[in-house]
């Protein structure tokens, strides 16, 4: 009977809900304004600011970089010496980063033998005793002999078997080797796809031909879309003394900054740049500055050592596109 009276209710009765009238200005206008408060937030912050009407997608990117430049150096090691692309690249490709060498430690015709090692308190000696055959410590230069030789007139530390003579990197050139570096240019070819939308650009935009990619530099007022950047320009950006900077080397970020909105037309997709210093400059910690590596040059028997201190500049690609969804 039950099952009954609810199937006969379901076909054969219709109710409406109770309407309250409430005479009330201040009621209503409580009312009017929760409306109106919703109505605000959903236009204004979704659909307006927030843009919650469309897709987004994540940028795939790829950036290669080419260094121009030349630089003459006279000293008393090497003579008046051209540097070039060659030279001062290390190394040629890289992924996303570029180095330049700025400043060098240079050791010349090291060959495998028998010298002393460097002077400090685990290696300065005064008779054989005080060394000990076969010990390699971390900062070693090589394996010892176990004889205390002389470094010079005045001191006596441990032989080693290594690449003689070996690297002293306690006493950095300055001003930097290869000052002329802040003159430098670095080509960026920055491109870009957003797989969902299939939507490609690149950095080298449409309107850039090639006299003005010859001839421009980058400036943040006057040429904000020139991908020629002035290796001294991108270091001062960030805050840096690039003559400092390029005594013990460092490492940069160049950001690539794409913040498309395809509801409006292509042309409105461009990039901007930024830079910044990675390895932050501290006064107070001054252990383990800059940044350096070693690299050899020459045959098997006979090598010259080259300790670079560059500046290495980062790429990063940022930000994502955005489109209306397909309803």
């Amino acid at each position: 009977m039950a099952l009954c009276g609810a199937i006969h209710s379901f076909l054969f009765e219709y109710d409406t809900p109770r309407i309250v009238l409430i005479r009330s200005r201040k009621v209503g206008l409580i009312n009017r304004a929760v409306q109106l408060g919703i109505l605000a937030y959903v236009i204004g912050w979704v659909f307006l600011w927030e843009k919650g009407y469309q897709e987004t997608d994540s940028v795939v990117s790829s950036v290669t970089t080419k260094v121009k430049g030349v630089a003459l150096t006279n000293t008393s090691l090497l003579g008046a010496r051209i540097w070039d692309v060659a030279d001062y690249v290390i190394p040629p490709q890289g992924e996303n980063t570029v180095f330049v060498m700025t400043n060098a430690i240079l050791t010349l015709n090291q060959s495998q033998g028998r010298c002393p090692e460097l002077p400090d308190d685990q290696t300065k000696c005064e008779v054989n005793n005080n060394c000990a055959p076969g010990y390699v410590s971390t900062h070693s230069s090589g394996i010892q002999t176990g004889k205390c030789v002389k470094y010079n007139s005045s001191i006596k530390t441990c032989e080693v078997f290594a690449w003689c003579p070996v690297e002293d990197d306690y006493h950095i050139p300055k001003p930097a080797f290869l000052r002329e570096a802040e003159n430098f240019t670095l080509l960026v070819k920055n491109n870009i796809w957003y797989r969902k939308f299939n939507f490609s650009k690149r950095n080298i935009l449409p309107t850039i031909n090639s006299t003005y990619l010859k001839n421009c530099i980058y400036d943040a007022q006057t040429d904000p879309f020139c991908p020629i950047f002035r290796l001294g320009k991108i270091v001062e950006a960030a805050g840096q003394d690039f003559q400092e900077m390029a005594v013990e080397g460092g490492v940069m970020a160049l950001q690539i900054n794409w913040d498309c909105n395809l509801d409006r037309a292509a042309s409105h997709c461009v990039p901007k740049y930024s830079f910044r210093r990675l390895d932050t400059k501290d006064s107070a910690h001054t252990v383990s500055p800059g940044y350096n590596f070693s690299q050899p040059r020459g045959g098997v028997s006979l090598i010259s050592l080259t300790c670079s201190l560059p500046i290495s500049v980062s790429f990063a690609c940022c930000h994502p596109v955005r489109d209306a969804e397909q309803l």
